[in-house]
């Protein structure tokens, strides 16, 4: 293999960054804060981050345009800020990979810059997050990244390939070499050569740890947000890489809290003080009433959305039920309501999915709420589990209605709560 320039390739680094920080200084902040190390071909074929720095193979980045080493800088730095490192949880690792470069690879083609072959960019997944993406990727989809995401704990990393270790110090992994030991007598070094040169560049760095991982979530956190300051400032921020940011600035609640805080706040106990029975004797005490809460409970069963997501729904419902003494009629829908409907269950027992509730049609949000009204009802609380893709009523009920959306579809009334 042919020796590459490694001056020219740390130039045409220097040279993209610099591009960055003047047209698009919002990500050229974000890239500021990553040092670049070339690494062992070994390891990394392209380019890669550990969330501490951005490591790439010099003979990759030879064979790319200044405009395509302008989007791996920035890809790796989004990676970063985005905190993918800390946000996969449960999730099969693989799966979230796919998902987090679907997610970032969109944003930077929207903002101008220019993808390298085999980055993947699919136009339905413009404007999501990566935990948006992920349950729409196949199990058994065979795509590649087009880096290597080296932070995750599955990265069954063995250290650096030349004796290096890694020791943590104050929650940071600190690169320590072992001196080599002294040559023969007589027996000189040789000059610089391929071999040496290749084993000089970085070995794979250790995956984060959680408590690594919380702590520079919380430092790339606050350096998205000074960098969105200024490139707001400077206007040269914009479309849909400003959407996303605002989104994940803003403070966030996980959906069962928020539910859970709606549901509480209208089975809300509280004294009374009407007189009681003469029985009770002549004086009037405060005595605690419970109210108990009439829901009622709307299933998406179009075909977008899994039975897997139907019973995380249905098992949240029944959690809360318990704590709110909440009656409940359960209404599934896709286009029509399911035959069988409603299902109906009192406090004291258990909200499970009936074995009748099918569905995969279309869908349209109408015939719950002709239900309603058809029946005279007047709910303290509906709430309805959907995607938000399908056919609303022209007017809103007079009740309040709570919307578990799955997806970034809007509402044209009621609370909107966001799922994933």
């Amino acid at each position: 293999m042919a020796m590459v320039d490694v001056q020219a390739i740390e130039t045409k680094l220097a040279a993209a960054r610099t591009r960055l920080i003047l047209d698009k200084p919002f990500l050229g902040a974000l890239v500021l804060r990553l040092p670049l190390r070339a690494a062992q071909s070994a390891w990394c074929s392209t380019t890669a981050t550990d969330a501490r720095a951005f490591y790439y193979n010099p003979d990759y980045i030879a064979a790319l345009s200044l405009e395509q080493t302008q989007f791996m800088l920035a890809h790796e730095a989004l990676h970063c800020a985005l905190s993918h490192f800390a946000r996969r949880q449960h999730r099969i690792h693989r799966k979230w990979d796919l998902a987090c470069d679907h997610a970032i690879n969109p944003l930077l083609i929207d903002d101008g810059l220019k993808p390298p072959p085999n980055a993947l960019h699919q136009p339905q997944y413009k404007g999501m997050t990566a935990e948006e993406i992920y349950p729409l990727i196949d199990d058994d989809d065979t795509s590649e990244t087009i880096d290597k995401h080296a932070y995750d704990q599955d990265n069954q990393s063995r250290g650096n390939r030349l004796g290096m270790t890694e020791k943590n110090l104050g929650g940071r992994a600190e690169t320590q070499v072992r001196p080599e030991p002294p040559s023969p007598q007589g027996e000189s070094r040789p000059e610089e050569s391929p071999q040496n040169e290749e084993e000089s560049r970085a070995g794979e760095p250790q995956p984060l740890s959680p408590d690594e991982q919380e702590t520079l979530a919380v430092q790339w956190q606050q350096r998205m947000a000074g960098a969105a300051q200024q490139a707001l400032q400077h206007g040269k921020l914009g479309g849909e890489l400003r959407r996303m940011i605002d989104h994940l600035l803003q403070p966030q609640l996980p959906w069962r809290m928020l539910l859970a805080r709606y549901m509480s706040a209208v089975a809300q106990d509280d004294y009374s003080y009407r007189r009681p029975s003469r029985r009770e004797g002549d004086y009037i005490l405060p005595t605690l009433r419970s109210h108990q809460l009439d829901l009622v409970v709307a299933v998406d069963t179009s075909g977008s959305i899994k039975d897997g997501e139907i019973e995380e729904f249905i098992a949240e419902i029944d959690a809360l039920k318990g704590q709110v003494r909440a009656h409940i009629r359960l209404l599934p829908c896709d286009a029509k309501l399911c035959e069988g409907a409603p299902w109906v269950f009192e406090p004291w027992e258990t909200f499970r999915r009936p074995q009748g509730m099918k569905g995969g049609g279309g869908t349209s949000f109408v015939p719950v709420f002709t239900w309603v009204e058809d029946t005279g009802l007047r709910p303290d609380l509906l709430v309805y589990f959907t995607d938000a893709e399908g056919e609303f009523p022209a007017r809103e009920p007079p009740y309040p209605v709570i919307w578990l959306v799955k997806g970034r579809c809007k509402v044209p009334w009621g609370q909107r709560i966001q799922l994933n």
